[in-house]
């Protein structure tokens, strides 16, 4: 594909309330970088079709999705004399939903078919996964579906499993930005050995009703690990997760935040929660995560 083609890569919701750091699930909103190869030097154009802006999003060596490019042809032994790429950003930035996650999946993606190799999905996950120390994002938006990630002796691991079909994610994007760094930094080094317990079962009951009996969802997205530390960070949303919960939808904090995602089975929210701030957006699973077409 050395003469042309478009990756498509979805966005990504992770932690589903109890499994912190360790479940993701690929939502259907799709950043899309076309790649040319051309003769020499590099070229970058961004266009914001969604995202919210992208103002702040270098050009240059620096952006995401050409550090993984780069990252990724060096591991596959090759070199590309020059490239253009032109980004098409839908997933909106710092909001919780896997937007970093998206661009590196789709740089390590770029970086295959330049090579003119198929995705090795777990040396892909090694690559994705290293930009940012843990893999559920990563491996959701590789993957596609709902996975299971984990680390083993430095080596990232994900299993993918497919979601009950009658769950219908929903998404409330406030306009405020949310920087995973800085909602990490309000987590304590240890917590009470009862929380601990709480989430170990809770995440192990999550998996259960995400696929297969999804009117366990209220309960199985209990969390006692991070969302509470992380509150003062954006309270409107940690309000309105817990007004839906109180209305009985399962709803949680969108990774890092601020996004809140419902797990509904209709695809809408009470029509007497107030959502302003918010963009509400109904989001299906996407179930093939990232892809590559020629152009």
């Amino acid at each position: 594909m050395s003469g042309g083609f478009r990756v498509t890569v979805p966005a990504s919701t992770a932690n589903l309330g109890p499994g912190f750091d360790a479940f993701g699930m690929a939502l259907s909103l799709y950043d899309v970088v076309q790649v040319r190869v051309i003769d020499t030097g590099l070229k970058v154009e961004v266009e914001d079709a969604g995202a919210g802006g992208v103002a702040d999003v270098p050009t240059d060596e620096t952006h995401l999705v050409v550090r993984a490019i780069r990252k990724t042809c060096e591991h596959l032994g090759v070199e590309p004399p020059g490239l253009h790429l032109r980004c098409l950003n839908s997933i909106p930035h710092a909001r919780g939903l896997g937007s970093s996650a998206a661009a590196v999946v789709s740089g390590v993606a770029a970086g295959y078919a330049l090579a003119g190799r198929e995705i090795d999905a777990f040396e892909a996950l090694q690559l994705a996964a290293g930009f940012e120390g843990h893999a559920d994002n990563a491996a959701a938006s590789l993957l596609g579906g709902l996975v299971l990630a984990w680390c083993d002796g430095g080596r990232f691991h994900a299993e993918r499993l497919t979601p009950h079909p009658a769950i219908r994610p929903v998404v409330a994007v406030p306009s405020v930005r949310s920087a995973t760094a800085t909602t990490r930094g309000l987590l304590p080094p240890a917590v009470p050995h009862a929380d601990a317990a709480h989430n170990a079962g809770r995440a192990a009951l999550a998996v259960h009703a995400l696929t297969a009996k999804p009117e366990l969802l209220l309960a199985a997205t209990e969390d006692r690990l991070h969302q509470d530390y992380r509150a003062p960070a954006y309270p409107a949303s940690t309000e309105l997760v817990a007004t839906l919960r109180a209305r009985g939808v399962p709803a949680t904090i969108s990774g890092a935040g601020p996004t809140v995602l419902a797990l509904t089975a209709d695809g809408i929210l009470p029509a007497d929660v107030g959502v302003e701030g918010f963009d509400v957006l109904e989001l299906p699973v996407d179930l093939t995560g990232v892809q590559v077409a020629a152009q």
